[in-house]
């Protein structure tokens, strides 16, 4: 199974890579991109990736992600799932991360000790626990040494025996020993835990997103 992984691993690798250096990308840009995915990764538990990413893209676009009221948020949350809290959420961080008159996400996040940033977005953005801090973090460009354990992952991390089962709940002292199991998998196999992270979840989908 594990030389099935790695083949499989050599057939997506140039995209997986593409796919990443699209990420480290997104850091140069406006802070109000940075907010963007935010706001993308707030939307995510329990709903399907595309439609938050839709859903985010629209509201971005029309201006009402940055200015609009919590109504005009909630509204334009279609397809995501929980869209009261989640507009309550998205609002919330905006407020947090304005500063004379504008967004300044990047000045608060500390990118020089990941871990550390990540436990900071966990206990400061409500919305975010550490899946979503760790997929933040990734899709911004500094998921290198995380895991985003949604259930693809973990029913990946089941197929190829790195957990005997899926936990029916994920504690923070579970989190990192099952971050950490992922990780020495990914060192064994010579395979970047990011890229690895996208590669389980292509597997489950069929295709390489974010």
């Amino acid at each position: 199974m594990t030389s099935s992984l790695l083949e499989k691993y050599k057939n997506k690798k140039e995209k997986i890579e593409e796919r990443l250096d699209e990420f480290k990308s997104v850091w140069k840009n406006l802070d109000r991109d940075i907010f963007s995915e935010l706001c993308f990764c707030i939307c995510t538990p329990q709903s399907k990736a595309v439609y938050c990413d839709r859903a985010v893209s629209s509201l971005t676009k029309s201006g009402v992600l940055f200015s609009g009221k919590y109504d005009q948020i909630r509204n334009g949350l279609k397809g995501v799932r929980f869209p009261n809290n989640k507009a309550k959420y998205i609002f919330e961080a905006r407020c947090m991360f304005y500063k004379d008159g504008s967004l300044k996400i990047k000045d608060k996040l500390d990118i020089s000790n990941i871990l550390k940033c990540r436990e900071w977005l966990v206990n400061n953005v409500k919305g975010l626990g550490y899946k979503e801090a760790s997929h933040f973090l990734r899709n911004i460009g500094f998921g290198k040494d995380l895991a985003i354990l949604d259930v693809h992952i973990l029913n990946n991390m089941k197929k190829f025996s790195i957990i005997n089962e899926i936990p029916k709940s994920i504690t923070k002292k579970l989190y990192y020993s099952l971050e950490n199991d992922l990780r020495v998998f990914a060192t064994n196999k010579n395979i970047p835990m990011d890229a690895l992270d996208l590669l389980f979840w292509s597997l489950e989908t069929g295709e390489i997103f974010k």
